[in-house]
C-alpha cells in the first residue's frame, strides 16, 4: 500500500525527470546540444529548484538585545525568509505582526510541542500568516503503553484536524526522541491513517542520524514531509561523551549525510519548502554562521 502511495505522488516529479533527460538524449544525438550545455543545463534546473526552500530559525534562537522589529530585520539582512514562534515564548503578538508586515519575514508556524490544547496553537499559526503547527505526538514509557499512546495521539489529531483543516493549517508530527514512531514506515502509516489533508510530518534531520540516515526517511516519508528541522548529530560525541552530545556539533560538522539528504530531498520533490535551524542561537554574527552552514548544507548558496 505504501510502495502503491509512494508511485503515485511521486509520479510527477519521476516523470518530469525521465522526459528532461530524454529530451537531452535526443538533442544530443542531432547534435544540437553538446555535453557541457547538458550538465549546465541540469545544473541550472537544480539551482532553480533549489532556490524554493526558505531558510528559517526558531524565535528564540535570536538572542541579540534589539526590538522584535530589529530582529525580524536582521533575520532579513542574513538570508532568513522566516521564523517560528513556540508557545512558551514571552512576546507581543501585535508587535510580531507589525515586524511581519514591515519586513516580510514570516511567522511561518506555530510550535506546540506535546500539549493537548492545539485550538490556541491553530489560532496563533493563523493570526500570525503561518502554515502549521509543530506537534510532538506524546511518550512512551513504563507507565505509558506504546499501542495506548498510539491511540490516544491519533484520536487527540482527529478531534482538531477538521478545525486545521478550515483555518488552513497542517498539523505536522515531528520526529522526537519519545519511544514513538520509530521506523519512517510507521510514522507513514500513523499519518495515513489520520486521512486528512490537514495531516503531515515535521521531519527533524538531526533527530534520526543517532539511529538512522536521514535520507532513508526522507523517500519514504516523501510526500507526508511539509517541513524540515535542521540540525547535526555526531555518532563520535555520543559514544565519547554521553546521548545528548550528539547535538553539540556544528551544522556539517556531525555524521548527517547532506549531499544524500538533499538527493533524497529532490528525489521526493521537496524543492520548495521550509527549511528551519534548530540549534544553539546567538547574537547576529552566530545567526550568520548558522545562515552560511544551512546554505552549504542544503547547498542553497
Amino acid at each position: 500500500m505504501l510502495n502503491q502511495e509512494w508511485e503515485y505522488r511521486g509520479l510527477s516529479h519521476q516523470t518530469s525527470r525521465r522526459m528532461f533527460l530524454k529530451q537531452t538524449s535526443a538533442a544530443l544525438l542531432a547534435g544540437t546540444l553538446s555535453q557541457t550545455e547538458v550538465v549546465s543545463a541540469e545544473k541550472s534546473a537544480a539551482a532553480k529548484s533549489k532556490a524554493g526552500i526558505k531558510k528559517a530559525v526558531k524565535y528564540q534562537m535570536i538572542t541579540e538585545p534589539v526590538s522584535v522589529l530589529d530582529k525580524f530585520k536582521m533575520l532579513k539582512d542574513l538570508g532568513f525568509a522566516g521564523t517560528e514562534i513556540h508557545y512558551r515564548t514571552k512576546v507581543d503578538p501585535k508587535e510580531v505582526r507589525r515586524a511581519i508586515d514591515a519586513t516580510g519575514v514570516q511567522v511561518h508556524g506555530f510550535l506546540n510541542s506535546s500539549r493537548d490544547e492545539l485550538k490556541d496553537s491553530i489560532d496563533q499559526a493563523k493570526y500570525y500568516g503561518g502554515t502549521s503547527v509543530l506537534v510532538v505526538a506524546g511518550r512512551v514509557d513504563d507507565k505509558h503503553p506504546y499501542d495506548v499512546v498510539y491511540q490516544q495521539q491519533q484520536a487527540k489529531l482527529r478531534k482538531h484536524l477538521p478545525y486545521a483543516e478550515q483555518q488552513g493549517i497542517k498539523l505536522l508530527v515531528e520526529n522526537v526522541w519519545n519511544n514513538f514512531l520509530l521506523s519512517p514506515l510507521e510514522m507513514a502509516r500513523f499519518i495515513d491513517e489520520l486521512e486528512s489533508p490537514a495531516a503531515g510530518v515535521y521531519f527533524d534531520v538531526g533527530n534520526v542520524v543517532r539511529f538512522g540516515w536521514p535520507e532513508h526517511w526522507i523517500r519514504i516519508l516523501g510526500p507526508r514531509i511539509v517541513k524540515l528541522d535542521i540540525k547535526e548529530y555526531s555518532r563520535q560525541k555520543q559514544k565519547e561523551e554521553g546521548l545528548w552530545k550528539g547535538f553539540q556539533v556544528e551544522i556539517t560538522e556531525g555524521d548527517c549525510n547532506w549531499a544524500e539528504v538533499g538527493k533524497a530531498l529532490n528525489d521526493i520533490g521537496y524543492t520548495q519548502g521550509w527549511a528551519t535551524a534548530e540549534v544553539k542561537g546567538g547574537d547576529r554574527q552566530r545567526l550568520q554562521d548558522i545562515s552560511e552552514r544551512m546554505d552549504r548544507a542544503l547547498d542553497l548558496a
